[in-house]
């Protein structure tokens, strides 16, 4: 029997049979994976802040089972990793690999050699290279600009110049600012939601209007989750006020879009593809998520009033296919109610009663 390597297959021959084994397919990395993986406290950001103090470039593969032929010369250490050991063999002219794990410093002062046919938007040999790595191996490649101090993150075809901390700090706390606006200005619409539909007023433009600042608040978030990753610890006590913006939004989000309109994951996947522009106008939204004008009349099925109530999901899920919707459940008499809550028809009856003096005054319920 004899094993070896072709393209990336591990080959075997057993009496001049090869039995061919793809390689195990690796996973995919998303941003927010790689920001935490170089976020502040990480040992590997330590090593490459002390490469920029020190003044140093750097260009580092983490390796995978494509690298193996795109980088040559150098020597292999094999040791164990740490911050100041990474700053220190940086000092070294060639390039640095690490292990898959970023337990280990594989290779140092290497000389990386990908395939120049692969097109860069780079300017400078170290960064072209790093880029044209990547590309070819499909990784993780680190560079640091000597010059600039900047460390660029390459992967794939993905290119992200980590942010100084400082800076990004405070672009996070302006984003938390108007993002605690936006929440402000959602839960007052959802007063007025809550009378509207009460009173059995709601339009179109009404539930895009609270649908377009839900969305507005939840894209915010992803862009200050990247932030609050990209800073690891230092971005703590954002992380905690964000936490607190935010929390329930998803909830009233599936509820409202759960009242108003059919396929409710179609929806939510229209709003993910749609851009900050796309969401100002309220109009186009009306059309393509309700094939009607701004102005049209609608009724809800009335899941997200009815959880302000005592009522199980089950008991919620009867009324509403018992009587259709909102205004059927909030009119129907107690022995039409017994039908579907029996016993607890009455408690139900003067419960809803009370929620609707609450709402009636523009209390938050």
């Amino acid at each position: 029997m004899v094993e070896n390597s072709r393209n990336n297959k591990i080959v075997i021959e057993v009496k001049n049979t090869e039995v061919i084994i793809p390689p195990k397919e690796e996973k995919q990395l998303t941003k927010i994976d790689i920001l935490k993986k170089l976020s502040p406290g990480t040992g590997l950001r330590e090593g490459l802040n002390d490469i920029v103090k020190g003044g140093l470039g750097a260009i580092i593969l983490v390796s995978n089972l494509r690298a193996l032929n795109v980088f040559e010369g150098g020597f292999r250490v094999n040791c164990k990793f740490s911050a100041k050991r990474l700053a220190e063999l940086a000092k070294l002219d060639g390039g640095t690999v690490l292990s898959e794990d970023f337990k280990k410093i594989l290779y140092v002062n290497t000389l990386f050699v990908p395939d120049r046919s692969l097109s860069t938007s780079e300017t400078g040999t170290r960064h072209q290279a790093a880029e044209r790595t990547a590309k070819q191996t499909g990784g993780i490649v680190i560079a640091v600009s000597e010059r600039r101090g900047a460390i660029t993150v390459y992967y794939g075809d993905s290119r992200y110049v980590l942010q100084n901390t400082e800076d990004l700090l405070r672009r996070a706390t302006e984003t938390l600012q108007i993002l605690e606006k936006q929440r402000d200005v959602f839960d007052e619409l959802l007063v007025n939601l809550n009378i509207l539909e009460i009173t059995n007023l709601i339009s179109v433009a009404d539930i895009c209007t609270i649908l377009q600042r839900l969305e507005m608040i939840r894209k915010m978030a992803n862009i200050l989750n990247e932030y609050m990753v990209e800073l690891g610890r230092e971005g703590v006590i954002v992380r905690m006020r964000m936490r607190e913006v935010t929390k329930g939004i998803d909830k009233k989000r599936e509820l409202i879009i759960n009242d108003y309109l059919p396929r409710p994951a179609r929806v939510k996947q229209f709003f993910e593809n749609l851009s900050f522009d796309g969401l100002l106008d309220a109009e186009n939204i009306a059309h393509l998520l309700f094939g009607d004008s701004s102005e049209t009349r609608i009724v809800p099925k009335g899941h997200r009033i009815l959880n302000k109530t005592n009522l199980t999901e089950e008991e919620i899920r009867s009324l509403i296919n018992n009587f259709k919707n909102l205004e059927g459940v909030l009119n129907a008499e107690e022995l039409e109610l017994q039908k579907v809550l029996r016993n607890r028809a009455e408690s139900f009856k003067e419960e809803l009663n009370k929620l609707r003096e609450q709402v009636m005054v523009g209390k938050k319920i």
